[in-house]
């Protein structure tokens, strides 16, 4: 059975629960002398209505993860399973086939060792099942009941809620520093063991990029594992061709826009701005292959250029640029028109002129909001893959000069990780050691910028 038939009917129990608590509580109040209750009667139903859901909830989880296992185990079991083969993949495909026909997802087998699982999935479907409802029923009776015998006239069930949906709050919050731990986790595990195979000075100093994902991994070559090439690229493309194009642009936009414009340009021209943000990238990417590139190409041929290619890293970083305009923009924007107008009036009143004001008033205290998009944009940027991939090559280029193909991190952890390559292999497992790379770079941006903004905002306060 899906979860969510077993959820809605938990969301309905505990809407039984909520009214049935509610008329309780009405009741209460309708038998009670000055006819007070210690809470309002939504409370009482609320507090009913949790203490259903959110264990009925609890249980839908685990036992979406159990019973799969369980209705295996019983298949296997039956005398049909009994010619199955040993072979574990082969084995789990006939079953996976005896599963989808049993349960309506596919009309046949192809398998014909398959076609007698079909009853046995079906039955040990059929009693699992019932088993997960009479349970969800059973624990969302007793629960409710507990809660229901519970409520009092002088019962403080507001409290009582608040403090559950606190709880709900504290571990909603908790959800997203869990998963930066694990990802963390996943990361560190994973490098440890390429850094087994790979020394870390090779990697984080070698000047050639060349894993072999075919080669010995008992004995990889070194020297084909240095990753400054893809360190350069990422920076060189992301964090330096970008921001030339994307900072002043985007700061200058938000500055018209808040400063200059009218309002009715304004309420065309912000949202124009901000549809690049909700571009997709491979859109860039066609824009960048197919437009940009060719055009830098032609130029820097009339120009004089002898190395020019239709795959560089300036063509990249600019429509990256372009890409990114909307982070700083509207981080800016926000910051700029959050200033006090007092402020704004007294630079005025001082005799300073418009841009006056602009540099020297309203930027510097806008700064931590304007710092803050940046380091977005650029953790952004060095994020990106696509626009890469078709506008600058997958070849790691150790150059300075912005015409020449180059790559960057992220682009190789997806050729490193897309194949048939085992993950006991270096190769693979260098790209664990990109991506933490770019994790704990992308956390010192995070760290640069909260100094900025804690020094400007202690100077502005």
């Amino acid at each position: 059975m899906s979860p969510a038939i077993l959820l809605l009917l938990a969301l309905g129990l505990g809407l039984a629960g909520w009214l049935a608590a509610r008329a309780r509580a009405w009741a209460f109040r309708c038998e009670s002398a000055d006819g007070r209750l210690a809470s309002l009667p939504t409370y009482h139903a609320w507090y009913v209505a949790l203490w259903i859901v959110l264990p009925v909830v609890a249980f839908i989880a685990v036992w979406s993860a159990i019973a799969p296992g369980l209705v295996a185990q019983s298949v296997l079991a039956s005398p049909a399973a009994a010619d199955l083969p040993a072979f574990g993949f082969q084995r789990q495909t006939i079953l996976n086939e005896a599963r989808a026909v049993a349960t309506g997802a596919a009309p046949a087998v192809f398998n014909p060792q398959a076609r007698a699982l079909v009853e046995p999935f079906r039955d040990a479907l059929s009693y699992y099942n019932t088993i997960g409802i009479v349970v969800t029923v059973l624990i969302a009776f007793l629960a409710g009941a507990w809660a229901f015998l519970r409520l009092k006239p002088d019962f403080a069930a507001r409290s009582r809620v608040e403090r559950i949906v606190m709880a709900i709050l504290l571990g909603a919050s908790l959800v997203a520093i869990l998963t930066t731990i694990g990802i963390l986790g996943s990361l560190v595990f994973e490098t440890v063991r390429f850094f087994g195979m790979v020394s870390p000075l090779d990697f984080l100093f070698g000047t050639h990029w060349g894993p072999d994902p075919m080669g010995n991994p008992e004995n990889p070559d070194p020297t084909r594992y240095g990753a400054v090439p893809l360190f350069w690229g990422t920076l060189f493309i992301g964090a330096i061709i970008a921001m030339i194009v994307a900072i002043p642009l985007g700061l200058m936009s938000a500055i018209y826009l808040t400063q200059y414009a009218n309002p009715k340009i304004r309420s065309w021209v912000k949202p124009a701005l901000e549809i690049l943000a909700g571009v997709p990238t491979v859109v860039y990417g066609y824009f960048a292959a197919l437009t940009i590139a060719p055009a830098i190409r032609d130029l820097a041929l009339q120009l004089g250029a002898s190395s020019a290619s239709s795959e560089s890293a300036l063509a990249a970083g600019l429509v990256m640029g372009v890409m990114i305009i909307p982070f700083v923009s509207s981080m800016a924007d926000d910051s700029i028109a959050a200033v006090p107008q007092a402020m704004r009036d007294g630079s005025l009143a001082m005799g300073a002129t418009t841009s006056e004001t602009i540099r020297r008033v309203l930027v510097p205290a806008a700064l931590p909001g304007i710092v803050a998009g940046i380091m977005l944009a650029i953790s952004r940027a060095i994020g990106e893959t696509m626009i890469v991939v078709m506008a600058a090559s997958t070849a790691a280029n150790l150059s300075g000069n912005p015409l020449e193909a180059m790559t960057t991190v992220t682009v190789q952890i997806v050729a490193m990780l897309t194949g048939e390559g085992s993950f006991d292999h270096p190769a693979t497992l260098s790209a664990f050691a990109l991506g933490f790379v770019l994790f704990m770079v992308t956390l010192g941006l995070n760290f640069v910028a909260l100094r900025v903004v804690k020094r400007y905002r202690e100077a502005y306060e």
